[in-house]
């Protein structure tokens, strides 16, 4: 994998510093984990859906977490502590039970609205609400110039 240097781009842009740890860590990552398999869809024109495929965890095994411009979704099924046996032989395991972690990058104003458990897939749903003062707005143009205040110096 090639390495870039970005140090050039850190002395002429000012707060980016965000986008450049991501990027930094983005290459420092070759390989991403494929356990658990997601999905990532567009469902609205600002609105998203992430469905984690969890087949054989219970709404007790996950948990998902947000933390500033991030999304943090784990499992773990219990262990059994009192050694008790299954009632079931296993002769063959393709569902996998291991514990997972899976994190997601959120955009800026990205926010969880909720989440559920449907047919061994978590849906979380995303929305962006923008706040007013970052949308766009339109600036009228005037046909005069700033008017300046002349004051006449007494003779």
């Amino acid at each position: 994998m090639r390495h870039f240097d970005l140090s050039p781009l850190y002395r002429s842009t000012i707060g980016f510093d965000r986008l450049f740890n991501m990027i930094d860590e983005a290459a420092g990552h070759e390989t991403a984990p494929a356990y658990p398999p997601y999905n990532i869809e567009r469902t609205g024109e600002n609105s998203y859906r992430i469905s984690v495929a969890v087949a054989g965890f219970s709404e007790a095994d996950l948990s998902i977490e947000t933390k500033e411009h991030g999304l943090m979704i784990r499992g773990s099924k219990e262990v059994r502590k009192d050694g008790e046996q299954p009632a079931k032989e296993v002769l063959y395991q393709g569902i996998a039970a291991r514990s997972f972690e899976r994190r997601f990058q959120l955009a800026e104003h990205v926010k969880v609205m909720g989440a559920s458990l449907e047919n061994g897939l978590l849906h979380v749903d995303l929305v962006r609400e923008i706040p007013e003062a970052a949308k766009p707005r339109q600036i009228p143009i005037g046909t005069s110039g700033p008017k300046f205040v002349e004051t006449q110096k007494a003779a």
